[in-house]
């Protein structure tokens, strides 16, 4: 802010969350403003007939003078501002709503130091309140052991993925594999994405079409089979879900699986020194997963221990900015998954009325986490963002240094990645504080309504199955 400057700064409105703000720069501190701009430009500019420095400022006036105002405009924007949130200790919710007047005779007035400028400033204030004594609050946080019938479950799928297969004669059978040519139609035409050719089919793995693999059973190499299926309502591909097919089928070879062999020659086929290396090394694998669920399950406990502790007034445009996300995931689920909200058993007046609930609680719950972490000095440093950030890179092999880069170019995108590490080193804080109680539960248990609570990602829709072969 010029330490002299004249502008005036009006509070004309405060109500709940939402002030306004009339600011006023006379005409003649725009004036000097802008004569101040153009004489530090005249040493910069060379303009074709005028020595280097030598340029009449009247002249850059004619040649630059809207463009510098301009400048100067949104320089007194930007300085009520600061003024503004500094003066009445503000913290803001969004970015400051800036209007100019509508007159646009009244705007011309001032980009030529002929009037005063005048607009308006809408802000919406971060609510206070007061952070409530939580030793009262007790979560439960489910814990499941690693069994050795779950290893021995792993164990039999890797070997199954990775057994041979070896050319039969005779009839196919369940469990065996076989290699087809198909041509699809639909209403006798047919359809992109109907035809394979040495597609191998394992029947009884569920992974195509229902259907689709109980008719190749009892067929031999050189077979033909005309098979009929209906596509799941469900199905991903929009355009043949619920639709009626036929397939064309030619058998080309049958195969039958080999031994199923679980010993210490499968574990170095998987990197591993021997069987028990591997059983050791899949309960580590299963046991992080079971810590992670149980981690979701009792953060979830306790945020909504911490969402019926807390209630004030949010503000209107974060909570529409947090349902449109939302929505806009259902949606956009919703429609993958081709169903609709009759499928979910709702209509999309109570679904909005459902998700608007959800956006409140997250805003509610950020600004509780917020406060919470700033009071307890928590801080995410710069290695913590880069470790974060190359994890999220190694999911993008082949374009490791394009996402790389879009994320240090993209400050926002780089702050959905801080924002995760924060929400965890609070709830962390807060876990330290209330009565952790563990209970023991099975795997089913512990994996039931599986829904991660989070509040600073985007919420996932509800309902909708997802899409795959095998669905």
């Amino acid at each position: 802010m010029k330490a002299n400057s004249t502008m005036q700064v009006t509070e004309t409105l405060s109500q709940g969350l939402k002030r306004e703000f009339k600011v006023v720069l006379p005409a003649t501190e725009l004036e000097e403003r802008l004569n101040s701009e153009l004489s530090a430009l005249k040493g910069r500019v060379q303009l074709n007939g005028f020595r280097p420095g030598k340029v009449p400022v009247g002249h850059l006036r004619r040649v630059y003078g809207r463009s510098v105002m301009a400048d100067v405009m949104q320089n007194a924007v930007n300085e009520a501002n600061r003024k503004i949130v500094e003066d009445h200790g503000l913290k803001l919710a969004h970015e400051p709503q800036v209007q100019f007047p509508e007159s646009k005779d009244e705007v011309e007035k001032a980009m030529e130091a002929k009037g005063d400028l005048a607009f308006t400033i809408a802000l919406e204030v971060l609510p206070t309140f007061d952070l409530v004594d939580l030793s009262d609050v007790s979560v439960k946080k489910p814990v499941a052991e690693v069994t050795d019938a779950e290893i021995n479950e792993s164990l039999e799928r890797m070997a199954k993925q990775n057994r041979s297969f070896e050319t039969k004669n005779g009839k196919s059978a369940e469990g065996d594999r076989v290699v087809v040519d198909f041509v699809g139609r639909i209403d006798g035409a047919e359809f992109d994405g109907g035809k394979g050719e040495d597609i191998r089919v394992e029947l009884g793995s569920n992974t195509f079409i229902p259907g689709f693999e109980e008719q190749l059973l009892g067929l031999k190499a050189g077979d033909t089979k005309l098979v009929k299926v209906k596509f799941p309502e469900n199905y991903l591909a929009a355009h043949l879900a619920g639709k009626d097919a036929e397939f064309d089928v030619t058998v080309k070879e049958v195969e039958a699986p080999g031994e199923l062999k679980i010993d210490d020659e499968m574990a170095k086929g998987f990197g591993m020194e021997s069987l028990e290396k591997l059983k050791d090394a899949i309960r580590d694998a299963i046991k992080r997963d079971f810590d992670a669920q149980s981690r979701r399950k009792v953060k979830k406990d306790l945020l909504d221990a911490l969402d019926g502790k807390y209630s004030f007034e949010l503000p209107p445009t974060l909570v529409e900015q947090e349902f449109s996300a939302v929505w806009a995931q259902v949606l956009g689920d919703m429609k993958s998954n081709n169903r609709t909200f009759a499928d979910e058993d709702t209509t999309e007046e109570e679904a909005k009325a459902e998700y608007r609930k959800i956006a409140e609680r997250r805003v509610r719950l950020g600004l509780v986490l917020a406060q919470i972490g700033e009071k307890s000095d928590i801080k995410i440093s710069d290695d913590e963002v880069t470790q974060a950030l190359i994890e999220r890179v190694r999911q993008y092999p082949g374009q490791e240094r394009q996402v790389w880069e879009f994320y240090q170019k993209n400050p926002q995108a780089l702050a959905e990645i801080r924002a995760p590490l924060f929400e965890e080193k609070v709830v962390d804080q807060i876990l330290s504080q209330v009565k952790v109680n563990e209970e023991a539960v099975s795997k089913e248990a512990l994996f039931s309504d599986d829904e991660e609570e989070t509040v600073s990602e985007p919420k996932k829709a509800k309902g909708g199955k997802k899409a795959g072969k095998g669905e």
